[in-house]
Protein backbone atom coordinates (compact mmCIF):
# COMPACT_ATOMS: atom_id res chain seq x y z
CA UNK A 1 0.00 0.00 0.00
CA UNK A 2 2.88 2.34 0.85
CA UNK A 3 4.50 1.63 -2.52
CA UNK A 4 1.21 2.21 -4.34
CA UNK A 5 0.79 5.46 -2.47
CA UNK A 6 4.24 6.69 -3.45
CA UNK A 7 3.66 5.68 -7.06
CA UNK A 8 0.33 7.49 -7.13
CA UNK A 9 1.81 10.63 -5.59
CA UNK A 10 4.72 10.61 -8.07
CA UNK A 11 2.34 10.15 -11.01
CA UNK A 12 0.15 13.02 -9.81
CA UNK A 13 3.16 15.30 -9.27
CA UNK A 14 4.60 14.43 -12.69
CA UNK A 15 1.24 15.10 -14.33
CA UNK A 16 0.83 18.48 -12.64
CA UNK A 17 4.42 19.45 -13.47
CA UNK A 18 3.97 18.41 -17.09
CA UNK A 19 0.73 20.37 -17.33
CA UNK A 20 2.33 23.51 -15.89
CA UNK A 21 5.40 23.22 -18.12
CA UNK A 22 3.48 22.60 -21.33
CA UNK A 23 1.01 25.44 -20.71
CA UNK A 24 3.03 28.14 -18.96
CA UNK A 25 6.70 27.59 -19.84
CA UNK A 26 7.36 25.98 -23.21
CA UNK A 27 4.78 28.02 -25.20
CA UNK A 28 6.76 31.18 -24.36
CA UNK A 29 10.29 29.72 -24.43
CA UNK A 30 11.31 30.84 -27.91
CA UNK A 31 14.13 29.02 -29.65
CA UNK A 32 16.40 30.78 -32.16
CA UNK A 33 17.46 28.47 -34.97
CA UNK A 34 20.09 29.33 -37.59
CA UNK A 35 20.88 27.75 -40.94
CA UNK A 36 23.32 28.49 -43.72
CA UNK A 37 21.81 27.95 -47.16
CA UNK A 38 24.32 27.30 -49.95
CA UNK A 39 23.53 27.10 -53.64
CA UNK A 40 25.40 27.66 -56.87
CA UNK A 41 22.80 30.20 -58.03
CA UNK A 42 23.15 32.45 -54.97
CA UNK A 43 25.10 35.48 -56.28
CA UNK A 44 28.29 36.63 -54.62
CA UNK A 45 26.56 39.93 -53.80
CA UNK A 46 24.23 37.96 -51.50
CA UNK A 47 27.01 36.40 -49.43
CA UNK A 48 26.01 36.50 -45.74
CA UNK A 49 22.55 37.83 -46.64
CA UNK A 50 20.40 37.19 -43.54
CA UNK A 51 16.68 36.35 -43.69
CA UNK A 52 14.52 36.31 -40.56
CA UNK A 53 11.47 34.03 -40.53
CA UNK A 54 8.63 34.07 -38.01
CA UNK A 55 5.22 32.47 -38.32
CA UNK A 56 1.91 31.42 -36.74
CA UNK A 57 1.55 33.97 -33.96
CA UNK A 58 -2.20 33.23 -33.63
CA UNK A 59 -2.72 36.48 -31.78
CA UNK A 60 -5.69 36.40 -29.46
CA UNK A 61 -5.40 32.76 -28.43
CA UNK A 62 -2.98 32.70 -25.49
CA UNK A 63 -0.38 34.60 -27.53
CA UNK A 64 -0.74 38.31 -26.85
CA UNK A 65 0.90 41.50 -28.10
CA UNK A 66 3.26 41.45 -25.11
CA UNK A 67 4.63 38.12 -26.37
CA UNK A 68 4.90 39.42 -29.92
CA UNK A 69 6.82 42.44 -28.66
CA UNK A 70 9.49 40.11 -27.28
CA UNK A 71 9.66 38.28 -30.62
CA UNK A 72 10.08 41.59 -32.45
CA UNK A 73 13.00 42.44 -30.16
CA UNK A 74 14.64 39.06 -30.80
CA UNK A 75 14.36 39.56 -34.55
CA UNK A 76 15.72 43.10 -34.53
CA UNK A 77 18.69 42.12 -32.35
CA UNK A 78 19.96 40.14 -35.37
CA UNK A 79 19.77 43.04 -37.87
CA UNK A 80 18.34 40.88 -40.68
CA UNK A 81 18.51 41.96 -44.31
CA UNK A 82 14.99 40.69 -44.98
CA UNK A 83 12.04 39.68 -42.78
CA UNK A 84 9.43 37.07 -43.74
CA UNK A 85 6.16 36.19 -42.03
CA UNK A 86 4.66 32.93 -43.29
CA UNK A 87 1.05 33.36 -42.16
CA UNK A 88 -1.55 32.93 -39.38
CA UNK A 89 -1.22 36.29 -37.67
CA UNK A 90 -4.54 36.10 -35.77
CA UNK A 91 -6.20 32.99 -34.46
CA UNK A 92 -9.74 34.27 -35.08
CA UNK A 93 -9.77 37.46 -37.18
CA UNK A 94 -13.47 38.17 -36.59
CA UNK A 95 -12.86 38.35 -32.83
CA UNK A 96 -9.58 40.25 -33.00
CA UNK A 97 -9.80 44.03 -32.57
CA UNK A 98 -6.33 45.24 -31.56
CA UNK A 99 -5.62 46.43 -35.07
CA UNK A 100 -3.87 49.73 -34.36
CA UNK A 101 -1.68 48.24 -31.61
CA UNK A 102 -0.66 45.35 -33.87
CA UNK A 103 0.29 47.66 -36.72
CA UNK A 104 2.36 49.86 -34.42
CA UNK A 105 4.22 46.84 -33.11
CA UNK A 106 4.88 45.22 -36.51
CA UNK A 107 6.16 48.55 -37.82
CA UNK A 108 9.06 48.21 -35.39
CA UNK A 109 10.34 45.41 -37.61
CA UNK A 110 12.70 46.89 -40.16
CA UNK A 111 14.95 45.37 -42.82
CA UNK A 112 16.83 47.11 -45.65
CA UNK A 113 15.62 44.65 -48.30
CA UNK A 114 12.02 44.57 -47.22
CA UNK A 115 9.37 42.72 -45.23
CA UNK A 116 7.17 40.10 -46.90
CA UNK A 117 4.19 37.98 -45.88
CA UNK A 118 1.75 35.38 -47.19
CA UNK A 119 -1.74 34.29 -46.14
CA UNK A 120 -2.25 31.42 -43.72
CA UNK A 121 -5.52 29.55 -43.33
CA UNK A 122 -6.48 31.51 -40.19
CA UNK A 123 -5.86 34.79 -42.03
CA UNK A 124 -8.66 33.91 -44.46
CA UNK A 125 -10.94 32.42 -41.78
CA UNK A 126 -13.71 34.40 -40.11
CA UNK A 127 -13.85 36.88 -43.00
CA UNK A 128 -10.33 37.91 -42.10
CA UNK A 129 -8.83 38.26 -45.58
CA UNK A 130 -9.10 42.03 -45.86
CA UNK A 131 -8.33 42.59 -42.16
CA UNK A 132 -5.10 40.63 -42.46
CA UNK A 133 -4.09 42.39 -45.68
CA UNK A 134 -4.80 45.78 -44.09
CA UNK A 135 -2.72 45.01 -40.98
CA UNK A 136 0.25 43.70 -42.94
CA UNK A 137 0.27 46.45 -45.55
CA UNK A 138 -0.14 49.16 -42.90
CA UNK A 139 2.80 47.48 -41.11
CA UNK A 140 4.83 47.93 -44.33
CA UNK A 141 4.87 44.24 -45.26
CA UNK A 142 4.38 43.34 -48.90
CA UNK A 143 1.78 40.56 -49.12
CA UNK A 144 2.67 38.01 -51.80
CA UNK A 145 -0.51 36.28 -52.95
CA UNK A 146 0.45 34.26 -56.04
CA UNK A 147 2.93 37.00 -56.89
CA UNK A 148 6.69 37.49 -56.77
CA UNK A 149 9.32 40.22 -56.62
CA UNK A 150 13.00 40.43 -57.56
CA UNK A 151 15.25 41.39 -54.66
CA UNK A 152 18.29 43.30 -55.92
CA UNK A 153 21.65 43.71 -54.20
CA UNK A 154 24.60 45.21 -55.98
CA UNK A 155 24.45 44.07 -59.58
CA UNK A 156 22.65 40.82 -58.74
CA UNK A 157 19.24 39.70 -57.61
CA UNK A 158 17.30 36.73 -56.27
CA UNK A 159 13.60 36.00 -56.81
CA UNK A 160 11.07 35.87 -53.96
CA UNK A 161 7.62 34.33 -54.59
CA UNK A 162 4.61 33.76 -52.36
CA UNK A 163 1.48 31.65 -52.85
CA UNK A 164 -1.96 31.81 -51.29
CA UNK A 165 -2.95 29.41 -48.52
CA UNK A 166 -3.81 25.83 -49.50
CA UNK A 167 -6.79 25.31 -47.19
CA UNK A 168 -8.87 28.48 -47.63
CA UNK A 169 -7.09 30.21 -50.48
CA UNK A 170 -6.16 29.42 -54.07
CA UNK A 171 -2.43 28.86 -54.43
CA UNK A 172 -1.11 29.33 -57.96
CA UNK A 173 2.63 28.82 -58.20
CA UNK A 174 2.61 29.03 -61.98
CA UNK A 175 1.19 32.55 -61.76
CA UNK A 176 3.66 33.50 -59.03
CA UNK A 177 6.62 32.43 -61.18
CA UNK A 178 5.27 33.82 -64.46
CA UNK A 179 7.78 36.69 -64.52
CA UNK A 180 10.75 34.72 -63.23
CA UNK A 181 13.61 35.91 -65.44
CA UNK A 182 15.44 32.71 -66.38
CA UNK A 183 17.90 30.94 -64.13
CA UNK A 184 17.85 32.82 -60.83
CA UNK A 185 17.90 31.65 -57.21
CA UNK A 186 14.24 31.44 -56.17
CA UNK A 187 12.70 31.38 -52.70
CA UNK A 188 9.05 30.44 -52.20
CA UNK A 189 6.95 31.36 -49.17
CA UNK A 190 4.03 28.96 -48.64
CA UNK A 191 2.17 28.75 -45.36
CA UNK A 192 1.54 25.05 -46.01
CA UNK A 193 4.70 22.89 -45.87
CA UNK A 194 3.19 19.97 -47.78
CA UNK A 195 2.88 22.29 -50.78
CA UNK A 196 6.55 21.41 -51.31
CA UNK A 197 5.38 18.33 -53.23
CA UNK A 198 3.98 20.77 -55.80
CA UNK A 199 6.85 23.25 -55.60
CA UNK A 200 9.54 20.64 -56.28
CA UNK A 201 8.15 20.35 -59.81
CA UNK A 202 8.93 24.04 -60.44
CA UNK A 203 12.19 26.02 -60.55
CA UNK A 204 12.13 26.75 -56.80
CA UNK A 205 15.24 26.26 -54.69
CA UNK A 206 14.10 27.08 -51.14
CA UNK A 207 10.59 26.87 -49.69
CA UNK A 208 9.85 28.54 -46.36
CA UNK A 209 6.73 27.44 -44.45
CA UNK A 210 4.97 27.31 -41.08
CA UNK A 211 1.47 25.98 -40.29
CA UNK A 212 2.36 22.71 -38.55
CA UNK A 213 3.58 24.16 -35.21
CA UNK A 214 5.94 21.17 -35.17
CA UNK A 215 2.94 19.15 -34.05
CA UNK A 216 2.66 21.49 -31.04
CA UNK A 217 2.74 18.47 -28.72
CA UNK A 218 5.24 15.68 -29.34
CA UNK A 219 5.37 12.38 -27.49
CA UNK A 220 8.76 10.63 -27.25
CA UNK A 221 8.97 7.60 -29.59
CA UNK A 222 5.54 8.53 -30.98
CA UNK A 223 6.03 11.92 -32.61
CA UNK A 224 3.69 14.87 -33.23
CA UNK A 225 0.19 14.67 -31.81
CA UNK A 226 -1.53 17.48 -33.72
CA UNK A 227 -0.77 17.90 -37.41
CA UNK A 228 -3.11 19.98 -39.58
CA UNK A 229 -4.03 19.27 -43.17
CA UNK A 230 -1.20 20.29 -45.54
CA UNK A 231 1.20 20.02 -42.60
CA UNK A 232 1.26 16.28 -41.94
CA UNK A 233 4.04 15.10 -44.22
CA UNK A 234 6.61 17.78 -43.43
CA UNK A 235 6.22 18.77 -39.79
CA UNK A 236 9.32 20.69 -38.72
CA UNK A 237 12.87 21.48 -39.67
CA UNK A 238 14.93 21.04 -42.83
CA UNK A 239 14.13 18.69 -45.73
CA UNK A 240 15.96 18.02 -49.00
CA UNK A 241 13.50 17.18 -51.80
CA UNK A 242 14.71 16.61 -55.36
CA UNK A 243 16.67 19.84 -55.62
CA UNK A 244 14.30 21.77 -53.36
CA UNK A 245 15.24 22.67 -49.79
CA UNK A 246 12.22 22.97 -47.50
CA UNK A 247 12.24 24.55 -44.07
CA UNK A 248 9.24 24.23 -41.73
CA UNK A 249 9.16 26.72 -38.87
CA UNK A 250 7.32 25.67 -35.67
CA UNK A 251 5.70 29.09 -35.29
CA UNK A 252 5.30 31.24 -32.18
CA UNK A 253 1.72 30.81 -30.99
CA UNK A 254 -0.65 27.93 -30.35
CA UNK A 255 -4.09 27.01 -31.61
CA UNK A 256 -6.82 24.54 -30.62
CA UNK A 257 -4.91 23.66 -27.43
CA UNK A 258 -2.87 26.19 -25.39
CA UNK A 259 -0.01 23.72 -24.95
CA UNK A 260 3.42 22.98 -26.38
CA UNK A 261 5.52 19.98 -25.42
CA UNK A 262 8.89 19.16 -27.03
CA UNK A 263 7.97 21.65 -29.77
CA UNK A 264 9.24 25.04 -28.68
CA UNK A 265 8.16 28.21 -30.48
CA UNK A 266 10.74 29.27 -33.02
CA UNK A 267 12.30 32.17 -34.92
CA UNK A 268 14.59 31.13 -37.76
CA UNK A 269 17.48 32.95 -39.39
CA UNK A 270 18.83 31.86 -42.76
CA UNK A 271 22.19 33.05 -44.06
CA UNK A 272 22.69 32.77 -47.82
CA UNK A 273 26.09 31.75 -49.18
CA UNK A 274 27.24 31.07 -52.75
CA UNK A 275 28.23 27.46 -53.19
Amino acid sequence: MKTLGKTGAFTLLAGLSGYYYSKHIEPYWTEITRFTIRHKLIPADFRRFKIALFSDTHLGYHYQLSHLRKAVSLIMEENPDMIIFSGDLMDNPSAYHQIRETVELLRLLDAPFGKFAVFGNHDHGGYGTEKYRYIMEESRFKVLQNTAVPVAKGRSFIFLAGVDDCMLGRPDLKAALARRPGEVYTILISHAPDYADVAKGYPVHLQISGHSHGGQIQIPFVGPVITPRYGRKYVEGLYALDGLTLYVNRGLGTTRLPFRFLSRPEITFFTLEPE
